[in-house]
């Protein structure tokens, strides 16, 4: 099986670090798309991926265009949204697969969410006042 993480215009260095470092743990690819909200040389990011920064070895995509044309030969995309119907549960994760995560701030863009709602899941969550869980930890609920 071949897994990749994305992250579409991610913002905080910290959560970079941490979702490449699950990325490494779990056996995926990590992809960025920018814009970013950060150099990757940020002493942040490397701090978060600790001593594996090394081995994440990110894919960076000048634009969200570019990434959504190399998508067909990456895998089954699966973009995660709040307001997606579908729960990550009810997908099937066998074979080459593309986890799509937004910026910590707004997630997706709306034209990204509006061209692939098809594809959008949620990872479920009890009722109540949390929309969303960190881009962080919701990549490493993914991705495990």
């Amino acid at each position: 099986m071949t897994l990749h993480l994305a992250l579409v215009a991610p913002e905080i260095p910290g959560n970079t670090g941490a979702v490449g470092r699950s990325a490494v743990a779990g056996g995926a690819r990590l992809h960025l798309v920018r814009p970013l909200g950060f150099k990757l040389d940020d002493r942040h990011v490397k701090r978060a991926g600790l001593d594996y920064w090394q081995h994440v070895q990110p894919t960076v995509w000048p634009s969200v265009d570019a990434f959504e044309e190399e998508l067909p030969n990456l895998g089954e995309p699966w973009f995660f949204s709040a307001e997606a119907e579908r729960d990550l549960w009810q997908i099937d994760l066998r074979g080459p697969t593309v986890l799509i995560f937004g910026g910590e701030t707004s997630g997706l863009p709306p034209a990204v969410r509006e061209r692939h709602r098809d594809r959008l899941v949620r990872i479920p969550m009890s009722p109540g006042p949390i929309r969303s869980l960190n881009v962080s930890n919701a990549a490493a609920v993914a991705l495990f």
